[in-house]
Formats: structure tokens, C-alpha cells, sequence
């Protein structure tokens, strides 16, 4: 075999007929807000606990829709709950009980 230099990087596309989207569903189901966030990264941009970790607020509701909740149990204790994203939301999502709901869910699970 010849040595090109280079070789195939691994698949990165995402199942989402195999991912499970149980926490999703959960969160809509006890704060109906959820489902109005357009991901326009407010809360993210205002997150305190984003300024001293890598939590991202916006990427987490992205891998809750993907249902890639593997990563969401690894992100969702790094959140303070201090409230700035519900305040700059301009949807009016209530992030806090986003989270908290979000919590409950993976306890469950």
C-alpha cells in the first residue's frame, strides 16, 4: 500500500433516529417555554458560569434536540443558576427551570 500522506477521519455524522430524546421531551413537557428558544446565543453571551468554565447554554439545548444526552450529563452541573440568561432571553425562556428540569430528567435516567 502507498503512503498518500493522509488518511479518512472518523465518521462524525449524528444518528438521530438512534439517539434517545427521552430528556427532551421530558423538559418540554414541564416548561412549555423550551420549545420557543431559536438558539440565538443571549444566554450564552450573558452566562456567568460561561466566563469560568466552557459551559455553553446554547449548545446544551442543541444536544437535548439531538438527544446526544451522554454530553448533556457532563455539562449540566458546570450551570450556576444565577439567572442572567432568563433576564437577556428575548424569547422569555425560562432557562432556570430549563435547567432544572433538565437536572431531573438525567437523575432519572
Amino acid at each position: 500500500m502507498i503512503d498518500f500522506g493522509y488518511s479518512l477521519n472518523k465518521d462524525r455524522q449524528i444518528d438521530f433516529d438512534n439517539n434517545d430524546r427521552k430528556i427532551a421531551r421530558f423538559v418540554k413537557k414541564h416548561e412549555p417555554s423550551f420549545s420557543v428558544c431559536i438558539a440565538c446565543g443571549t444566554c450564552t453571551a450573558t452566562c456567568s458560569a460561561g466566563q469560568f468554565t466552557d459551559f455553553n447554554f446554547r449548545k446544551l439545548m442543541i444536544m437535548i434536540h439531538r438527544g446526544e444526552n451522554q454530553k448533556v450529563r457532563e455539562e449540566i452541573n458546570k450551570c450556576m443558576l444565577c439567572g442572567k440568561c432568563f433576564l437577556a432571553c428575548p424569547r422569555n425562556v425560562n432557562t432556570r427551570n430549563v435547567i432544572l428540569n433538565i437536572k431531573k430528567a438525567v437523575d432519572l435516567n
